[in-house]
């Protein structure tokens, strides 16, 4: 549904979209990424230059955090599989990050709720592949995005994950089905707290409905985690809108890529 199942086929559209992207260099090292999950035809282009800047990162696991779209649950779920499988080949689950993950905790449990058919890890994983070959992932769901959800996962990846060579992505769009100059007054709101890395500020503006993203409490979690691990600003690599690109602004999707940095 959101990207070609023909190896071949998905293999030229991501060396395509990487190969269009084009960054300045970036002051700092990665920590944590925020990126958008619709079908590669509307956001691959913002997902790649986030992507881009990926490149040879020295990386062995990639923990993923995204809203669950389909499936209602309480709590935050962990895949307790072995792996994902793309069209590309299996990504190892990090069974050792999962495991401290998940040691005396309540609130995030091994489960398969939100995998089933949830599509916002799913299409982030060929551009894995393809830039970090050889990671491991965590994947992870938050069924419910309380504010107590959120900050306790920021708080608990940070914990688990000090000194390892991980990178955070957080999974999400961003306003859904406004007109184009509404969904711009929205994004706009979302995007100012990504670029100031208010995580609070943006926790309270969801909480608000001030503005909205479906995965708003996973950018949450993300940032409080990339802070705790010496991120200290962001970078805005790209944002636009589905209207952008198909031309119909009736009713359109704000896209969203950007970098979390730390000074080394």
């Amino acid at each position: 549904m959101f990207y070609p199942d023909d190896p071949a086929v998905l293999d030229k559209q991501l060396e395509t979209l990487l190969g269009h992207a084009e960054l300045q260099p970036s002051r700092g090292s990665v920590v944590g990424m925020i990126l958008p999950h619709a079908g590669y035809a509307y956001s691959g282009y913002t997902a790649s230059l986030g992507y881009k800047l990926l490149r040879k990162k020295p990386v062995d696991t990639v923990v993923i955090v995204s809203p669950s779209h389909r499936e209602y649950f309480d709590g935050i779920s962990v895949y307790g599989g072995s792996a994902y499988r793309t069209p590309l080949g299996d990504l190892k689950i990090d069974e050792d990050v999962r495991t401290e993950l998940l040691k005396n905790d309540a609130v995030i449990v091994s489960s398969d709720a939100g995998h089933r058919g949830e599509h916002a890890i799913e299409v982030q994983l060929p551009f894995i592949q393809k830039v970090l070959s050889g990671a491991k992932i965590v994947p992870i769901v938050m069924g419910e995005q309380r504010r107590e959800y959120c900050f306790h996962l920021g708080k608990r990846l940070a914990d688990v994950l000090r000194h390892k060579r991980v990178l955070l992505i957080a999974s999400s769009d961003l306003s859904h089905y406004h007109p184009y100059e509404e969904a711009q007054s929205l994004d706009a709101i979302i995007i100012g707290d990504v670029a100031q890395f208010d995580y609070e500020k943006m926790m309270n503006d969801l909480e608000s409905e001030r503005a909205e993203a479906c995965g708003g409490g996973p950018m949450v979690a993300v940032l409080d985690a990339a802070h705790r691990l010496g991120a200290s600003r962001a970078e805005i690599l790209y944002h636009c809108n589905s209207g952008d690109i198909t031309g119909d602004r009736h009713s359109v999707v704000g896209y969203l890529s950007a970098a979390l940095l730390s000074p080394n």
